[in-house]
């Protein structure tokens, strides 16, 4: 019954292709309001906007502690930390000793070395994976995965899980929980993104295995060492001063902020075992802003870091989608990329403007409140900056999108799907949705064939979310613009 609803219903729409993004987000751009530069005005207040809203969350929103670093013109224009280090001593976030864990914003790292890896010659974009490993990843009746593929999160294998542990006698070097843990491939590789830590974790055994240096040693010496970031490791345990500086991982419970010992990360250790500071990442930023360089080091040619910055593969045909290991999180006026993280304890994100030279750093600890405050602060400092206008509603032809559950692509796929986190989308108008996840219910009005874009919960300026839906060979799918690695497939009618 499936089937046929959904071939029915979306039999009109466009199928999804890669490499389609430049061309369809000229067509659909949101409208932006201020173009042309970084107003002087808006820049010399941000740091102001800041902190009233960090404060303000630290009052409402379960953050005990902050770090918020921005760069601009080749210098750290802002770093402050927010909060407490630890709130039973009292320590106050500094943004230059304080260490957080920026989970899977850890994996930019990962991408420099791998790019670094193929400026050297040692590694090529189309060669399949197998041919730099010591196991074997199963063809299993598809093509061979290749280095490409890792790039742009579409090696078309289950994500996997179970990796966050919080003794540090579970873990075991990363090398041999991996060869262990090879996900089940679900579908061909480089046809539809679907974000894969295990991907990430193989690249960064690539880099180990064509360099000879374990991969944290390898970091180390050509990534954090080159740019001074001398507070960055991907080792664990964390052991003398840098154990001193890590910021604690708290949980909340009736109101109360309850310390939590350390979280490990390192049975994936190239996708997310990082720790940093503040200031360390305003340097990160700054070389990717740099061409590869800063103080006279450099770490990447210019045109690798193009390639890291430049579209890779798009699942839906009128959204921004990878990059190259970066995420694109807005593809014009101006191009925003960056990257997420989140761990239990710790939630940031990393967006830089690479033709302004601009860029800003967000890591939070504390409760489960702590993420969407996170994520909110992500989303206001982009609509501050670069500030958007709603798009103009479309009413044409009538929708013919299936309504009703739809099951992300990122998942393990070991274990059974779990029907309370699909998504449900509903149709409140002709031209207006209701998407429910989870049990947070958010509207939508057309913007477009298939196009919407999120009327709730928007902040000042944006930016405005999108959702379209399309129609692959393998059935009809949904994506979120904020999701550019994720594909949500139709599962039935509600």
């Amino acid at each position: 019954m499936t089937s046929l609803l959904a071939g029915s219903l979306l039999a009109s729409l466009t199928p999804a292709v890669a490499t389609s993004v430049e061309e369809s987000a000229a067509n659909s751009a949101p409208a932006i309001i201020a173009v042309d530069d970084i107003k002087q005005q808006r820049l010399d207040a941000l740091p102001a906007f800041i902190d009233q809203m960090v404060e303000d969350q630290i009052k409402t929103s379960e953050v005990a502690g902050a770090v918020v670093t921005v760069v601009y013109d080749g210098k750290i224009y802002a770093s402050k930390g927010y909060g407490f280090k630890n709130i039973e001593a009292k320590t106050p976030v500094d943004p230059d000793a304080t260490l957080f864990h920026p989970g899977s914003v850890s994996k930019l790292f990962t991408w420099v070395a791998l790019m670094q890896q193929i400026e050297a010659g040692t590694v090529d974009l189309d060669t399949d994976v197998n041919h730099y490993i010591d196991f074997e990843i199963p063809r299993n009746g598809f093509d061979p995965i290749t280095v490409r593929d890792l790039f742009s999160h579409s090696p078309g294998m289950s994500d996997i899980s179970g990796f966050i542990v919080d003794d540090p006698d579970k873990l075991m070097p990363y090398a041999e929980w991996i060869q262990a843990k090879v996900p089940r491939r679900v579908w061909a590789p480089g046809i539809e993104t679907a974000y894969s830590n295990f991907g990430a974790a193989l690249a960064g055994y690539i880099v180990e295995r064509v360099s000879g240096e374990p991969f944290d040693e390898y970091t180390k010496n050509h990534i954090f060492a080159p740019l001074g970031m001398t507070s960055t490791t991907f080792s664990e345990p964390l052991a003398g001063v840098l154990a001193e500086n890590m910021a604690t991982g708290y949980k909340v419970e009736n109101g109360e902020f309850i310390a939590k010992g350390p979280e490990y990360l390192s049975l994936v250790m190239p996708a997310g075992s990082a720790v940093s500071t503040g200031s360390d990442m305003g340097r990160f930023m700054l070389a990717m802003l740099n061409g590869g360089a800063l103080d006279g080091k450099r770490i990447l040619k210019q045109k690798s870091v193009r390639l890291l910055q430049s579209n890779s593969f798009a699942n839906a045909p009128r959204l921004a989608g990878m990059a190259h290991g970066f995420l694109v999180e807005r593809d014009a006026t101006p191009r925003l990329v960056g990257h997420a993280g989140n761990t239990v304890d710790f939630h940031s994100d990393l967006v830089i403007a690479p033709e302004l030279g601009f860029g800003y750093y967000i890591s939070m600890s504390g409760g489960e409140g702590s993420s969407d405050a996170r994520t909110v602060l992500t989303k206001a400092i982009t609509g501050y900056m670069f500030p958007q206008a709603p798009t103009s509603r479309w009413s044409g032809a009538a929708e013919t999108a299936p309504m009703g559950r739809y099951r992300s692509n990122r998942r393990d796929y070991a274990r059974a799907p779990n029907k309370d986190y699909d998504t449900l989308v509903s149709a409140k108008g002709p031209n207006s949705l209701e998407i429910n996840v989870r049990g947070e219910k958010s509207a939508w009005e057309r913007i477009g064939p298939h196009l919407y874009e999120k009327v709730t919960d928007v902040p000042e300026g944006g930016p405005y979310d999108r959702v379209e839906f399309y129609q692959t060979e393998r059935g009809p799918r949904l994506s979120f613009s904020f999701e550019p690695y994720t594909a949500y497939h139709f599962i039935e009618a509600e």
